[in-house]
């Protein structure tokens, strides 16, 4: 398999973007129960405007993170650009014995998110020099944090159906797989876990990004509400980078699945919500509580 990404900066450390850039790539493979194994580097940048230093660094970030999951980088391609960007094209395996999909989804199967919602909403508040200083480092780990538990749970055939989540939003990744698998789904919107409770105090001082508000008008017409407040609304379509993992898992296989997120310290792993079967004529997803 192969995929690629990038984006330009979300925060000022530049170590810090290279890893979450790196992160962000290596995410779709682990999403389909697969192992990377090498990468190329795409850089763009102004080089009358970033020093080398500063390229070195990100470079430095992103290398740290593939050598984490054993990703070789082996090359690369940098181009001039009026913005910076940086991401990875990568190349990985997988035994199509236990590759996941967003297609697979069964009635009854638990919905399982991996990370804590509002990297988008934090970022811009960092960007407006509204975050706190914890926020700020808080949101760094969890978007550096790589997705490699997708892969240790497709290879113990305890999940077969996961997406990562990223720009579309949670909301607008569980729409796709609902679609994809043709079911429907429940949600207890107050069970979704976010990365601190400063991120309602940031929605209220407006600090959401256009996209996460884009996302929010394209699931007007597939999600029933039911009464959730419009901060919690946004926070479940807020665009993500370099998000967690949504897996759908049979209940005799939760504890287990449980048990290898918490070893692979994923502390925030919540079951947020199941899937039913595809409802006629409605919104294919519901709030509950």
């Amino acid at each position: 398999m192969q995929t690629v990404d990038f984006f330009t900066p979300i925060v000022d450390d530049p170590f810090a973007y290279g890893q979450i850039a790196a992160a962000n790539s290596l995410s779709d493979v682990f999403a389909m129960g697969g192992r990377p194994i090498t990468a190329l580097n795409i850089m763009g940048f102004p080089d009358d405007l970033v020093p080398p230093e500063t390229i070195a660094a990100i470079l430095r970030g992103g290398l740290a993170k593939a050598s984490e999951v054993d990703c070789a980088i082996i090359g690369g391609h940098s181009i001039r650009n009026p913005q910076p960007i940086y991401g990875l094209a990568v190349t990985g395996v997988v035994d199509l014995r236990h590759i996941t999909t967003n297609a697979k989804a069964q009635p009854g199967d638990l919905l399982v998110l991996t990370k804590p919602l509002g990297t988008g909403i934090a970022t811009t508040a960092i960007k407006k020099g509204f975050a706190s200083r914890t926020l700020e480092r808080r949101v760094v780990r969890f978007m550096s944090q790589v997705n490699s538990v997708g892969a240790d749970l497709a290879e113990r055939d305890l999940v077969r159906t996961a997406t990562d989540i990223t720009g579309y939003g949670l909301i607008g990744h569980l729409t796709s797989l609902c679609r994809a698998s043709h079911v429907s789904a429940d949600v207890d919107p107050d069970a979704v876990p976010m990365i601190s409770n400063e991120i309602v105090d940031l929605i209220e001082r407006g600090c959401v990004p256009g996209g996460s508000r884009e996302n929010l008008y394209a699931v007007t017409v597939t999600v029933e509400w039911n009464n959730t407040n419009e901060t919690r609304q946004i926070l479940l379509a807020d665009a993500q980078t370099s998000g967690g993992l949504l897996l759908c898992v049979a209940e005799a296989k939760l504890e287990k699945v449980l048990s290898i997120l918490r070893k692979a310290q994923t502390p925030c792993a919540s079951v947020i919500g199941k899937i039913g079967k595809r409802r006629r004529g409605g919104p294919i997803i519901c709030m509950t509580r």
